[in-house]
């Protein structure tokens, strides 16, 4: 079977060989008829001007000389001429055969022409409705630009005109029938109208159909490749992926050209229509018609200024220098002097010498035109009050505490911390002299002192207002102070809450803190609960309900930073098995399960019901010091050692919204107010720094940001100023501590 289909293959491709051959020959044949057909023409026009010039037939031979042949030579001659006529008139035949050959050869040709005409007529392939030569390109190229592309000969090819505006394509599809079938195609720019075929197959197309009417897509398929090992391999084989790459031989070959054009090896075709090289313009004619009037922002080149009398080779005695005016000359530098030189005064022209600096001059001439500005910039005239943001006026924004009232004195040492209670009545310091004083907030009278036995880091009042308890962290322990300075009610249910029985179970964190009751001197003193830590405790917070208390104890080589106690329980747990960084505060949220803790770079907002993380805020900051949260709970804001105050907006970005430089020194504490929009923050420079930050219900707008008030009265001892600053509850006041042993009240 094999070699019967290969002898049947051969016999297909001689038969092809054969017809190409048979084609060729008839070809040159006809080539040849042609040329024939030709001569003839002219050899039959030439007999004829000979028949007209000879009188007779006979006179064609009247040219020979009559020799005096005898009879049997006329005889010959005769038969001689029988020949000829013969001769001639076989040519006459051949002549008029050829003749309807050339003819019938001819209408054969027009024949093959109208059917060659009538199989192109209605082609459709994509080469030959190309009708610009910009070529297979994307038309995204040249959207912005005016042409589609350019010609052989480098111009451009310009878009047709398409004035339309919406009104006239609202006209043109209410009136033109073929609107809904007109196109624009995108290789020339021209509307086109779709035939009924057309819209056809772009239906079919549509439907998911395939272009083609007759094509069967359930055909079945050829197996080029089977497990048979063939003798001759399959000729209509799937193109390769050699055939899908771009041929780097052409790309080679195009690389060349360019070079080539570039070089000027090669040179485009000159177009005859280009009448350009013959045009001129005068060159030194008047702006207006010159070619430099195009360019109405044209800067001329700067003159040089005309010479004065002290360039004279002998001026005027007062363009002299004197002694004084010469050595200030000297001292100035030669930016600053008026003239370049020193003038001097020569009795005549021929004894000026040359002039040093002349080159230097030149140079200096040729360096100014060359950086000479060729155009005109036109200077936006800006008014810098427009670019400075409106805000309203601070006497709008009232109230805020303007004026230093009050200033509570009796510590000896540093005020790290202070906390007001939620009454509004009292007032808590701690200060490193070891002493926690309580203090009424109208008369700035300390009704009691109590003394810890070491430098108090920070104090936190129980927001509950239902209890009354202070807590606070020295060296390693958290102490637990009942001061009884509420009603009786309030003292018995703070007693109530602190005598509440232990849980028996073990927790995560009950082992490396002690919780302990305090006995004689101390539970005079109103401290009634003591809980060891491992560490020194640098920070307590109370959450919301007033039963939960924080406390931080900033460590880089352990997990154990941050401890949440519960004081109903006496138990304590470690929320964290490790920590990403160096904690400096935490806080809980003031309406929802979230616990914030800052380290040194950033913010990590946890989820206490879930137990993950659920945000992370980016200070942008080098060291964050203190961080306080709004009471809407949306908004915090963080201050740092590099005198930055951050505002962060949780709802819009894990970015600071408003980053607020307005300290010279590093921040130390930040505060919000409970009521009021008011924020506040303290700084080592001995100011309190008060803004107006107005958050609004509308998420779509953003936070109003004014600072307000600067207050001052803090002094500044061994370059620590305000240590910390937190404002009333109900009222629009702030209290400040500071490093110079005072607490200071402004309203």
């Amino acid at each position: 079977m094999e070699e019967s289909s290969k002898r049947s293959e051969q016999r297909k491709e001689m038969e092809k060989e054969r017809k190409k051959g048979e084609k060729k020959r008839r070809k040159e044949e006809e080539e040849e008829e042609e040329e024939i057909l030709i001569f003839n023409h002219k050899s039959a026009e030439k007999e004829k001007e000979d028949e007209d010039l000879s009188d007779s037939e006979d006179s064609v031979f009247s040219g020979l000389e009559d020799s005096g042949s005898d009879s049997e030579d006329d005889d010959d001659d005769d038969e001689d001429l029988k020949v000829d006529q013969n001769l001639s008139q076989q040519k006459e035949e051949e002549e008029e055969e050829e003749e309807e050959d050339v003819q019938s050869s001819l209408k054969k040709k027009d024949e093959e022409e109208e059917v060659k005409r009538d199989e192109y007529e209605h082609d459709s392939s994509d080469e030959e409705d190309i009708r610009n030569t910009v070529g297979n390109i994307p038309m995204e190229w040249y959207k912005d630009f005016p042409h589609i592309g350019y010609d052989l000969d480098g111009k451009k090819i310009y878009k047709p005109i398409r004035n339309k505006d919406e009104l006239d394509d609202f006209l043109d599809k209410m009136e033109n029938p073929d609107y809904w079938r007109t196109v624009q195609d995108k290789q020339t720019g021209s509307d086109v109208v779709l035939s009924d075929e057309q819209v056809e197959l772009v239906k079919r197309l549509q439907r998911g159909q395939f272009g083609d009417v007759n094509f069967n897509e359930y055909q079945p398929q050829v197996e080029f490749f089977t497990q048979e090992v063939m003798l001759h391999p399959v000729t209509n084989r799937p193109a390769d992926k050699r055939s899908f790459i771009p041929s780097l031989l052409e790309k080679d070959k195009v690389s060349k050209l360019v070079h080539a054009i570039k070089m000027g090896w090669i040179k485009p075709r000159r177009d005859s229509r280009d009448d350009s090289r013959g045009r001129y313009y005068d060159l030194w004619a008047s702006e207006d018609t010159s070619n430099l009037a195009r360019h109405r922002m044209h800067l001329p080149a700067p003159k040089i200024p005309l010479p004065g009398h002290h360039e004279s080779y002998n001026p005027p005695p007062e363009y002299l220098f004197t002694d004084e005016e010469r050595a200030l000359w000297e001292q100035q530098d030669p930016v600053d002097r008026k003239f370049p030189f020193v003038p001097r005064s020569f009795s005549s022209l021929r004894l000026v010498p040359a002039f040093p600096r002349f080159i230097h001059e030149r140079f200096e001439r040729c360096l100014d035109l060359y950086l000479c500005p060729r155009q005109r910039k036109m200077r936006v005239n800006v008014n810098p009050e427009d670019l400075i943001p409106k805000l309203p006026k601070p006497k709008d924004l009232q109230p805020f505490p303007t004026t230093q009232s009050l200033v509570y004195r009796g510590h000896s040492g540093l005020v790290r911390s202070i906390s007001v209670s939620p009454s509004g009545q009292w007032l808590a310091s701690g200060s490193d002299d070891g002493s926690v004083r309580f203090w009424e907030i109208c008369s700035s009278r300390c009704l009691k002192t109590v003394q810890v036995g070491g430098a108090v880091k920070s104090v936190a009042w129980n927001p509950n207002p239902s209890v009354c308890l202070l807590a606070v962290a020295l060296d390693s322990a958290v102490l637990i102070l009942s001061p009884a300075l509420a009603d009786r009610q309030v003292v018995l249910s703070s007693d109530r809450l602190l005598s509440a029985p232990q849980e028996a179970e073990p927790i995560e964190g009950d082992g490396l803190v002690n919780w302990s009751d305090t006995e004689g001197e101390e539970l005079n003193q109103g401290i009634r609960l003591k809980i060891q830590h491992p560490k020194a405790v640098q920070q307590v917070a109370w959450h919301t309900k007033g039963d939960y208390l924080a406390s931080v104890m900033p460590d880089h080589s352990s997990h154990l930073q941050v401890l949440i106690h519960q004081v109903s329980r006496r138990r304590s747990q470690n929320p964290f098995r490790k920590n990403k960084g160096l904690v400096q505060s935490v806080s809980f949220h003031p309406i929802r399960p979230y616990f914030f803790v800052a380290t040194q770079r950033s913010v990590r907002i946890y989820n206490l019901v879930k137990q993950d993380l659920t945000k992370k805020l980016h200070a942008n900051s080098k060291w964050i010091s203190s961080m306080a949260v709004h009471p809407g709970g949306d908004h915090v804001i963080c201050g740092s050692y590099d005198c930055k105050l951050s505002w962060f907006d949780l709802d819009l970005s894990t970015k600071p919204y408003r980053m607020l430089r307005h300290h010279r020194k590093a921040v130390r504490s930040v505060a919000y107010h409970r009521l009021y929009p008011l924020f506040a923050s303290a700084a080592d420079d001995g100011s309190i720094i008060v803004c107006h930050g107005t958050v609004y219900n509308d998420l779509l707008q953003n936070p109003l940001i004014v600072p307000v008030k600067v207050l001052r009265g803090h002094v500044i001892t061994h370059e620590l100023g305000v240590l910390d600053v937190t404002f009333h509850p109900t009222q629009p006041w702030i209290f400040s501590s500071g490093a110079d042993a005072t607490i200071r009240l402004f309203t």
